[in-house]
């Protein structure tokens, strides 16, 4: 049974806890046979009906919003930040210090690293001939570093780079190489100012 701690302001919490129901909060879903409870660390907090499936791992310190779902076989960081309304589709790597703003969708097969900032209504994709064509789904791979800009769109299978920056309202069509900026739609890609060459502050 998962067990962690700080869930809403209760400590010592388990997935039979009467605060996980009054708050309509759904952890442990069983996707499939011999599936295993989620494992998360502690200091965590889960707002109101949110849905972890079965096969999650979550360190320490980490926050949702309201509405947030995390599907199956998805690791996560310590001190991670997911907003509200948020979907994480299953089979993701996410880093540490990681600020997901809300209304963010996120595909399978995604790996987000450290120090990563994603801003409000984010949309990545992982297939690149949507029901017309039998290909691998590929998430995009979001390097150390990177930020991510309001209502953006992505393609499948692209890097964002370490430390590069992509423009609110931009739709990227190809890779970003490291402390490059996207812009624009199409995104074009031009090198980071020396002034926003430096790390995040999350």
């Amino acid at each position: 049974m998962a067990k962690f701690f700080g869930i809403l302001g209760d400590e010592d919490t388990t997935t039979d806890s009467p605060q996980l129901s009054r708050n309509n909060i759904q952890l442990g879903v069983n996707y499939k046979r011999f599936s295993k409870e989620p494992v998360l660390g502690k200091n965590i907090v889960i707002r109101s009906n949110s849905i972890i499936y079965n096969d999650v791992v979550i360190g320490d310190d980490f926050k949702t919003g309201h509405n947030v779902v995390i599907r199956e076989k998805t690791n996560i960081g310590n001190d991670v930040l997911i907003g509200t309304n948020t979907v994480i589709e299953g089979e993701c790597v996410i880093g540490n210090n990681v600020s997901i703003q809300s209304n963010v969708y996120i595909p399978r097969n995604t790996i987000i690293e450290d120090n990563v900032f994603i801003g409000p209504c984010a949309c990545f994709t992982n297939d690149r001939y949507p029901i017309r064509v039998d290909y691998k789904l590929k998430g995009p791979r979001i390097r150390k570093g990177a930020s991510i800009g309001a209502n953006t769109t992505f393609l499948s299978n692209l890097e964002i780079g370490e430390g590069a920056m992509v423009a609110a309202g931009a739709v990227v069509t190809r890779s970003v190489p490291p402390f490059y900026l996207a812009i624009g739609t199409p995104a074009k890609i031009k090198p980071l100012a020396a002034s926003l060459r430096v790390k995040n502050i999350i």
